[in-house]
């Protein structure tokens, strides 16, 4: 049996692209996201193409019982999970003051409490077994406070703090803890952000399958902060 990675918010473009680089590694797939149809789809593909096991779980991550359900899913299902990719988040561009409350605290929801959750439930077993890890998806928000992202930068960073805390508390017990911190990438995420005027919020975005490459050879590295691109990496240094 190869090791499994379960990746979350894989109905987006850099998640189907993590998902892609992985089972061309051999990794067997547990995805989510919270449309089965778009999940069942992916899975035929990557089935077909790369021939890994692959289990759907659709799942809507604002819900706070969501990471619970999932796990005991995982572990109904026989699946030791090797890597976890929390993946799943969302922006939105707005003055705080104005902002859509709810639609913050759908934001903590995901891109911070099931963080916390998720890697909660699996690490400990990961740390029994002594191999394996946890990729956070950052941004390069995390580096310095950003109006009009105000709720969203200041997740981010939290993941970033988070995974190097990770690291710390767990140094040479064989497992990664990586967060990739991707600037403006072509996944779908402008026009989530901004409706309509979301494909005009960045000049320039990467590709996502060269995220992807990137991440997963950053992770089995052992990388504790992975920037893509050089201009990203100067400007992360600047902001430090």
């Amino acid at each position: 049996m190869g090791e499994t990675v379960l990746i979350t918010g894989v109905t987006g473009g850099l998640g189907q692209a993590l998902a892609a680089e992985f089972a061309g590694h051999g990794y067997d797939l547990v995805l989510t996201g919270r449309s089965a149809g778009k999940l069942e789809e992916l899975s035929m593909q990557l089935t077909a193409k790369y021939g890994c096991r692959c289990q759907t779980v659709a799942v809507d991550l604002t819900d706070p019982t969501a990471p619970q359900w999932l796990f005991d899913r995982t572990e109904k299902a026989g699946r030791p999970v090797d890597v976890l990719v929390n993946n799943a988040g969302f922006g939105d561009v707005s003055a705080f003051a104005a902002s859509d409350l709810q639609k913050d605290r759908d934001m903590i929801a995901v891109n911070v409490s099931t963080v916390i959750a998720l890697t909660r439930l699996f690490l400990p077993a990961m740390l029994i077994r002594g191999h394996g890890g946890i990729l956070n998806i950052a941004s390069m928000a995390a580096f310095e406070a950003m109006p009009e992202w105000a709720v969203y930068a200041a997740s981010k960073a939290f993941v970033l703090s988070f995974t190097e805390a990770l690291y710390e508390e767990n140094r040479g017990r064989g497992l990664h803890f990586c967060a990739l911190c991707p600037g403006p990438t072509a996944t779908g995420f402008e026009h989530a952000a901004a409706g309509a005027a979301g494909s005009k919020l960045f000049a320039e975005t990467a590709d996502a399958a060269e995220v992807a490459v990137f991440a997963f050879r950053s992770f089995t590295e052992g990388k504790i902060i992975a920037v893509p691109g050089a201009k990203n990496r100067l400007e992360a240094m600047c902001a430090g």
